[in-house]
């Protein structure tokens, strides 16, 4: 069993910077893809980011492209979220996923483990 904790979420001035980071509990953390996702008040959780198992391969949802960052470190067991330019639009629960899927199968949130989320609000 994967257990995935969130944090560093918060409030932020639009233009701002923020990074989220999430810890994995388990040996096996290296095996799984990871992802990010958010879930904004009133609307269906989306597909933000998402990271290969080594860490070479990214990719991310189109609005998020350029802004956003997503990285991990397998020797911690983290995955992170850097956040940049960030706009009222991007306030939401963000949440941590590893999953053993495909690239498009983890964009549509079809993951194994799922975090708690952490809040992310983004004041204009």
């Amino acid at each position: 069993q994967v257990q995935l904790v969130e944090s560093g979420g918060g409030l932020v001035q639009a233009g701002g910077s923020l990074r989220v980071s999430c810890v994995s509990s388990g040996p096996t953390f290296s095996s799984y893809v990871m992802g990010w996702f958010r879930q904004a008040p009133g609307k269906e959780r989306e597909f933000v980011a998402g990271i290969s198992t080594g860490g070479v391969n990214t990719y991310y949802k189109d609005s998020v492209k350029g802004r956003f960052t997503v990285s991990r470190d397998n020797a911690k067991n983290m995955v992170y979220l850097q956040m940049n330019s960030l706009q009222p639009e991007d306030t939401a629960v963000y949440f941590c996923a590893a999953g053993t899927t495909t690239q498009r199968m983890i964009r549509l949130g079809r993951m194994d483990y799922w975090g708690k989320g952490t809040l992310v609000t983004v004041s204009s």
